[in-house]
């Protein structure tokens, strides 16, 4: 009910005398507030803590004051639906609704509606319910699958996480809920607690339902049938293309856990009893109903949770790039630092003990009060040499790059000697080769397990003796529903097996990969002609530890000769190949002359599979424009700033913005004009990354000759 002042009401609009209303003029006027304050407060969203903020204030709890504002950047405004594409989430939702069949799903948007119809449904003896609301207080959760036989509750929370039950546990001897399952279980522990809390008469039971890694797909093409399509408002949703037989549904590929004891467990806070005293933090000193309280109370108010400067900064996504503030957005980052530690603007110019690569001391830094990279002395990390062979050890190349931002020195450092006798050993031609892969919950094929590896994609580049540079060869699969690991052997193996070249890949991803495939083969118990020739391929040119396997032609890992011979302190500490470019092509005058010129894919120039006249190096306000910042969007809808946390990601590992369009081109609906512009981009995607592995050698090549 809405309770008016008259005077109010009558002052409420300029140039007006109250004498001038009769009855009938002040009943209009007190109708239409009434109505604009009706329409007022319903536009207004309730300011509940759901279960994705509860996660956010799990992270870090400051967060619950960012989210949701448009005045504040935020670097992960589609990470969950890029992850969730990438690993084939949507359609395991839809696989375990299939799994409890003839359940009602409730697709009201408006809270309320959503959470009566959710209730009305709850009334019943037996119902399955799918993304049931429910509301109790300040909280508000949709669980993923209710069933609710008599007045026992299953409560499912479905995650694209793979399990093996044989090996992984949720609990480890000394820790309590290990670091990797405490979030999913933090999660569904939230969720019983506020359904305990909206009917306490009802009992319940909390799951996990999760990706059986020991299970195999009963039928070929299961994944395929569930389609992911976008309808009002962008809003996505799978459609089933294919009906569901019972064959797919013959072995369950997903298992549901029951995990009530860890829900106890995170009630009681465990884990919060095994910290040291001076490690606990505000919620920590709290119950858990007090602490979701607080979490609650604060968003609702709209009240920002003060948090002192940690570790998990580093991953924020509050923070905001010089293009962000160019367009009037805040960094809540940098008003968090500014509130804890009085800094000003030009303090954020200056490295942080965040940007310091691979030391397991940060925090500990931050607990000193030392934030800044410039407070680091070199007894803090004792650098000494190690055992591994020539080149920096680990902390040498830490202290490295402290010691250079601290002198201010921008100088690339080389290790000439060890990097030419290195480079000494090549055989020529050389080969280097990138792979694009996935890494699905939903098999594509019978006989496979979830998360089994698929390699779509790879790109080959030569470098003759002569210094020749060649885009020799390439490979994409990414056709709906077909399996491409075999033929992608196959292709490989014909691209290199035509001589005795070095083989050179960026990191441990290829090594890891041709491994999997090689598992894959030995496995198979279907036909395949040339499975011994192929595996004696993949084993001549990998090397594999668990065995102790190394191949006559093991491939070279170029990563491991940037970590131990070279540092450019442009790539901030990074040493991402997608950092190192940028920064050879910056300081080696061999490649800017060479690749200021539209050479790639030119007729006389570098041969190139898919640039035609392509100038590599362009310089911007006396930098060099990063080549990658060149190519084609994978992902239009996405920032720059969205697909960098793509490519760099933790979840995503090595070429997650890939792996994500490899998702849309196999669960999407799209034209056929759509998919060929996708496999473009995601061609000159892949051969960037070995050119860039090119580039790289040229520019040691020159440096040490």
């Amino acid at each position: 009910m809405f309770i008016f002042s008259l005077r109010g009401i009558l002052h409420s609009s300029p140039n007006h005398h109250p004498r001038k209303y009769n009855l009938f003029h002040l009943s209009l006027l007190l109708f239409g507030r009434i109505i604009s304050l009706m329409a007022e407060t319903k536009a207004k969203k309730p300011r509940y803590l759901t279960k994705s903020r509860y996660k956010l204030a799990l992270e870090c709890p400051a967060k619950l004051y960012y989210t949701g504002k448009p005045q504040y950047a935020d670097q992960k405004v589609d990470d969950e639906f890029m992850q969730t594409l990438a690993e084939g989430g949507f359609q395991v939702g839809a696989l375990a609704q299939q799994y409890f069949p003839n359940g009602t799903e409730i697709k009201a948007i408006d809270y309320d509606e959503a959470v009566e119809e959710t209730a009305r449904l709850l009334e019943k003896e037996n119902v399955v319910i799918y993304e049931g609301a429910i509301r109790y207080g300040d909280f508000y959760i949709k669980a993923d699958i209710i069933v609710k036989k008599g007045n026992h509750v299953d409560l499912i929370e479905v995650k694209a996480k793979s399990i093996d039950r044989n090996e992984d546990k949720f609990e480890g001897p000394r820790v309590g809920i290990t670091s990797d399952w405490k979030p999913y279980l933090k999660d569904i522990a939230f969720q019983k607690h506020v359904f305990k809390k909206a009917f306490p008469k009802l009992e319940v039971s909390a799951y996990l339902m999760l990706a059986d890694k020991t299970a195999l797909c009963p039928t070929d093409g299961l994944n395929q049938k569930f389609k992911i399509v976008k309808g009002a408002n962008d809003r996505k949703s799978i459609k089933i293309a294919k009906p569901i037989t019972k064959d797919d549904l013959s072995v369950e590929i997903l298992t549901k856990i029951l995990v009530d004891e860890y829900c106890e467990m995170i009630y009681k806070k465990e884990d919060v009893k095994k910290k040291k005293a001076d490690k606990l933090t505000e919620s920590d000193k709290l119950s858990y109903e007090e602490e979701l309280a607080w979490y609650a109370d604060c968003y609702k108010k709209d009240k920002k949770i003060e948090m002192c400067p940690f570790i998990a900064c580093k991953e924020c996504e509050y923070k905001a790039t010089d293009e962000d503030k160019a367009k009037g957005l805040k960094s809540g980052f940098e008003e968090c630092w500014t509130a804890e530690l009085s800094w000003k603007k030009k303090d954020f110019d200056e490295p942080t003990v965040l940007d310091i690569w691979a030391t397991k001391s940060k925090q500990k830094f931050m607990d000193d009060g030392r934030y800044k990279m410039k407070q680091i002395n070199k007894d803090d990390i004792n650098p000494v040499p190690d055992d591994k062979g020539p080149g920096l050890s680990q902390s040498q190349r830490i202290w490295l790059q402290i010691e250079k931002e601290k002198g201010n020195d921008t100088s690339p450092y080389i290790d000439k000697t060890n990097l030419l006798n290195a480079m000494d050993k090549f055989n020529f031609p050389l080969h280097f080769i990138d792979f694009e892969t996935a890494c699905v919950a939903i098999p594509f094929m019978k006989g496979k397990h979830p998360y089994e590896q698929i390699a779509f994609q790879f790109s080959h580049h030569t470098v003759d003796k002569d210094g020749t540079v060649t885009h020799k060869g390439e490979y994409i699969n990414a056709d709906p529903g077909v399996f491409p690991n075999y033929d992608f052997a196959r292709a490989l193996k014909g691209e290199l097996e035509k001589d005795n070249g070095s083989i050179f890949r960026f990191a441990d991803h290829e090594n890891t990969i041709l491994n999997k495939i090689r598992e894959q083969l030995v496995a198979d118990r279907s036909k395949i002609p040339d499975r011994d020739e192929i595996v004696a391929f993949i084993e001549s040119i990998t090397q594999n530890k668990d065995d102790n396997r190394a191949g006559k032609r093991n491939m070279i890992d170029l990563r491991q000769l940037v970590l131990r011979y070279y540092y450019d302190p442009y790539t901030k500490g990074s040493n991402s190949i997608k950092k190192v470019l940028p920064a050879v092509l910056n300081s080696s005058k061999f490649l800017r002359d060479k690749y200021s010129k539209p050479i790639y894919g030119a007729k006389d120039g570098i041969p190139s599979k898919n640039y035609e006249n392509k100038q590599w190096l362009k310089i911007e306000d006396g930098k060099v424009v990063d080549p990658y910042e060149q190519l084609p969007k994978l992902h239009k809808d996405l920032t720059d700033a969205e697909v960098e946390w793509l490519f760099e990601s933790d979840e995503l590992k090595a070429g997650g913005a890939a792996a994500a369009a490899y998702g849309k081109l196999q669960f999407v609906d799209m034209s056929d004009e759509e998919r060929k512009e996708l496999e473009a981009a995601l061609l000159k995607y892949c051969e960037l990354d070995t050119l860039a592995m090119v580039m790289i050698y040229e520019c040691w090549r020159e440096l040490v000759k």
